[in-house]
């Protein structure tokens, strides 16, 4: 695997970690009769933070893999 699929991959998985916060959240607001914003943000607070700073990383990772390749003019 090339450094630019690598990055690609990285990149790919930040954004499927960052949007399983959401919808583990909306899944979990499936129960309650009303909804507001107030609701939303309180499971999102449920879920916690380990998905967000892992879509962090994983961008970090994908990105600095992308930059590598690029410097390194691999094909």
């Amino acid at each position: 695997m090339s450094r630019r699929s690598a990055g690609v991959t990285f990149c790919g998985i930040a954004a499927f970690l960052f949007s399983v916060r959401y919808i583990s959240a909306a899944i979990l607001g499936t129960g309650f009769s009303s909804w507001s914003a107030e609701l939303f943000t309180g499971l999102l607070d449920y879920i916690g933070s380990g998905l967000l700073i892992g879509s962090a990383i994983s961008v970090l990772v994908g990105v600095f893999y992308l930059v590598w390749a690029e410097i390194r003019k691999e094909d």
